[in-house]
């Protein structure tokens, strides 16, 4: 099946996830954290990615973007990858692949998503019971965001800056996003769209996606299976599971 094609826009929010190889571990000692952090945020720089959030876990990275240029979170996120293998290979004496092939990627709706995006990427640890609450996981943007913590890799996007006309009250309103109970369509709504590369958004937004780039964002309703050789059948499965 040929690979299928990101839809990378300039100015877009996107969310990126990667994952180790058969998810296996890809950070094994707090200097690989600082290590791969370092590195995000002066890729992001070069190449004119603002990032918005992100969580290390021990076996896959989450990030919350947006692009100067439509080629920037590839660039981005190919220098990152490279560079980050070649210190783990070294470090621990290791060879072969460290990633799960390509990093997954979808468009995000900005005023419909990317606050639901925002809390998803941040919530990984609480979710994966590995904390109580965000605050207390250190490898993510939640204290930056939430609690003005100086984290030199975070840009705040324009509509985080809009929910608080000062710092303090702008942190206030981003913690209490976390105060309820997450939405279950939500977490389904960007889990599936960013496992399969889909456009997370209303039918408004993903119309627009597709005038703007001739491309399908809408997965074909399913029948049955044709019987020729020609049939294509959609054999990709929907959930992460995260």
């Amino acid at each position: 099946m040929p690979r299928r094609t990101r839809l990378n826009l300039t100015g877009l929010p996107l969310h990126i996830v990667q994952r180790g190889n058969n998810r296996i571990a890809c950070f094994f000692a707090e200097e690989d954290y600082h290590f791969y952090l370092h590195w995000l945020n002066h890729y992001a720089r070069q190449y004119g990615c603002a990032i918005h959030a992100y969580v290390l876990m021990t076996n896959h990275v989450h990030l919350l973007l947006t692009p100067s240029k439509a080629d920037a979170p590839a660039k981005l996120m190919q220098s990152l990858g490279r560079r980050y293998v070649q210190y783990i290979n070294k470090t621990y004496e290791r060879t072969g692949t460290l990633w799960e092939g390509r990093y997954k990627a979808s468009l995000v709706q900005a005023e419909v998503y990317l606050l639901a995006c925002h809390r998803y990427v941040e919530m990984n640890p609480v979710r994966a019971e590995m904390t109580a609450h965000p605050r207390d996981y250190v490898w993510s943007s939640y204290r930056a965001n939430a609690e003005g913590r100086n984290d030199p890799i975070i840009t705040p996007h324009e509509l985080v800056e809009r929910i608080g006309q000062t710092d303090e009250l702008r942190q206030q309103a981003y913690a209490e996003l976390f105060h309820t109970e997450f939405d279950p369509d939500a977490i389904a709504a960007i889990r599936a769209a960013t496992g399969k590369g889909q456009v997370l958004g209303d039918d408004r937004f993903k119309d627009e996606i597709a005038a703007m780039t001739g491309k399908r964002v809408v997965p074909q309703a399913r029948g049955r299976k044709r019987q020729n050789a020609n049939a294509l059948v959609d054999a990709e499965q929907i959930g992460f599971g995260f």
